[in-house]
């Protein structure tokens, strides 16, 4: 049972103020005459670390600053959800949620999805396609002198010139069709903490040019867009158009330049303005991550979605987050693009914290339904010469193998692992994160780096399965898997023996759930046909199967629009269209046809 001290803060924590006010009411309630910056979410407002317009509120009100979150305007009446808190004193903020709208709206078919995860009892039609744009648009008609900031992962994927799957044509940057002053790509905190910073001594936003992890854009004529040594011009937008081949080799260098501690700035000209895109952060460092996850959450849903489910929140609210950043560098994952390579890892300490707040909820029954990350097994991974590090522009640190520079050093999860499934009020800890079976299987010239692989292996499967163990081989074919950056399928098989191996030793009846993609750049029917046969030798009823759809900022998107591999410029194969696409994912389902006859 929980004690009168834990209803007591559980209770407490509805009060109005303890949210970042969503109404006139609830501003007024605080006693402000003013609000410094308005935040619009295409996402229900979840007051938690998942939650990216929860985040940034919660950041620039520990900067000071009087916040204010709209969440899921009604952008087709009367406008007024964008009229109601009026203009803020510095800046509108516009996010389209978590997901990127287009898939959160669309299958891979193009099919319009009937709900909506991140919004109240799923309900569809809360936001619209493209609400950087829709939201945008709609703010510089009414507030046409305040400045306005993109963020989430619609901008970062979509700051440069991008394929559109769902108009099926190529796009300038979001900057341009939304006319936005400033765009944020990746996780915010650190150059918004920059631009208040900046801000709070004076500066006018409009001469806010040279922040890390932003985007503008200026007529091609301004005295500040030639450019510097340095940098590197793309192809102009007009010139991609013509030319594919042009849009691949842009490609290169925008996802190299994502992937380095010292990148370059980016120019690209579209029409008669010029987007600028400053290189990145270095990664966070431990305490800078810590502040993050340590602001004041509530950790739930706003009270006015009370008797409401949110199951985005529902899937998270028992999980807990331990670093950001992927290495993998598979070429159709979003997640470089976003949070970038380098892992930033949390404290144990904040972890713990955390997990503290999570046992004193009320519907807490001790399950932790997942300690994970991008990938669960990456966390306090890095290069053991950072200097090294420093000079490198791969997009993965494990493809085409293993970095002997990497430091995949597992004994750091397995120590949090212990110390939190030995809190009394924590029955069971799971890994719902996907974990990289390569870096576990891999023969490390380290014998310590094998050893904390190998037991953590046995501790994985033995203690933090809730039932099925999902992994991500994504295909059999090894011309395929190259072009998805990933290992091959033999490393799977023999993950599998050992899954297997462990399950029996340990008395267990777990399933090993594997993911898979059809129609994926440079897969044929002939692939498919391989992989139906392989995995039915190994008795697979495939669940966790997806058809390729592609989305911005990724190498297989490129090679999907241009038909050329960026990096070799080679030509390459890809199923295009709704008949092609069915065709390939229809093997998947092969054994419930041979079940059916």
């Amino acid at each position: 049972m929980l004690s009168i001290k834990s209803l007591l803060l559980h209770m407490n924590s509805f009060r109005p103020d303890a949210w970042l006010p969503t109404t006139k009411k609830e501003v007024e309630a605080r006693g402000w005459d003013y609000i410094d910056v308005i935040l619009f979410s295409g996402d229900a407002y979840v007051d938690h670390p998942s939650f990216g317009a929860a985040v940034i509120g919660r950041l620039l009100e520990s900067e000071g600053l009087r916040i204010a979150i709209v969440p899921q305007p009604d952008w087709r009446g009367d406008l007024r959800d964008f009229k109601k808190l009026g203009k803020p004193r510095l800046f509108f903020g516009v996010s389209p949620g978590a997901m990127d709208s287009m898939i959160n709206h669309y299958t891979a078919n193009k099919r319009l999805r009937s709900d909506d995860a991140y919004t109240p009892d799923r309900r569809p039609g809360m936001r619209p396609d493209y609400p950087s744009i829709v939201y945008t648009h709609i703010l510089k008609s009414l507030y046409p002198d305040v400045p306005v900031v993109l963020g989430g992962i619609e901008a970062s994927l979509r700051r440069l010139t991008h394929y559109d799957y769902w108009q099926d044509k190529l796009k300038p940057s979001i900057l341009i069709d939304s006319r936005a002053d400033l765009l944020i790509y990746g996780m915010g905190e650190q150059p918004l903490k920059e631009i208040v910073k900046r801000l709070k001594t004076g500066e006018n936003f409009f001469d806010l040019k040279d922040i890390r992890q932003t985007a503008y854009h200026l007529e091609v004529e301004s005295d500040t867009c030639f450019p510097l040594p340095t940098d590197i011009v793309l192809f102009s937008h007009e010139e991609c158009l013509r030319e594919k081949i042009k849009q691949a080799k842009n490609f290169r260098h925008i996802e190299e330049e994502s992937n380095k501690y010292q990148a370059s700035r980016i120019l690209q000209q579209v029409g008669n303005r010029m987007v600028i895109v400053n290189p990145p952060f270095p990664p966070m460092t431990e305490s800078e991550i810590d502040a993050s996850f340590d602001l004041p959450y509530t950790r739930l849903p706003h009270p006015k979605y009370k008797g409401k489910v949110i199951p985005a929140f529902e899937m998270i609210k028992f999980s807990v987050n331990l670093h950001r950043g992927c290495f993998g560098g598979c070429s159709f994952c979003t997640i470089s693009a976003h949070q970038g390579k380098f892992i930033a890892s949390r404290s144990k300490e904040s972890i713990l914290r955390e997990i503290d707040h999570i046992i004193k909820m009320p519907d807490f029954k001790g399950y932790l339904s997942d300690l994970g990350g991008p990938s669960a097994n990456m966390y306090r991974m890095k290069g053991k010469n950072e200097n090294i590090c420093r000079q490198c522009k791969k997009p993965s640190c494990i493809y085409p193998g293993i970095c002997n520079n990497l430091n995949a050093d597992h004994a750091p999860m397995l120590e949090i692992y212990k110390e939190i499934d030995s809190l009394p009020q924590i029955k069971k800890s799971f890994i719902g994160s996907g974990v990289r079976y390569d870096m576990l299987l891999h023969n490390y010239s380290d014998t310590n780096l094998s050893d904390s692989a190998r037991i953590y292996t046995e501790e994985l499967i033995s203690r933090h399965v809730s039932g099925r163990l999902k992994v991500a081989p994504e295909h059999t074919q090894p011309n395929v898997l190259k072009l998805m950056r990933k290992p091959t399928f033999s490393l799977f098989e023999k993950f599998k023996k050992i899954f297997d191996r462990i399950n029996e030793k340990h008395h267990l009846n777990q399933q090993l759930i594997p993911y898979f993609i059809s129609s994926h750049p440079g897969c044929t029917e002939a692939d498919m046909a391989a992989l139906a046969k392989i995995t039915g030798k190994l008795n697979f009823h495939l669940e966790q199967v997806q058809d390729f759809t592609p989305t911005p900022m990724t190498l297989a998107t490129e090679i999907y629009y241009t038909g050329f591999h960026p990096y070799t410029l080679e030509k390459v194969y890809t199923a295009r269209g709704k008949e092609q696409k069915l065709n390939q994912k229809q093997y998947f389902f092969g054994y419930k046809q041979k079940r059916n006859k």
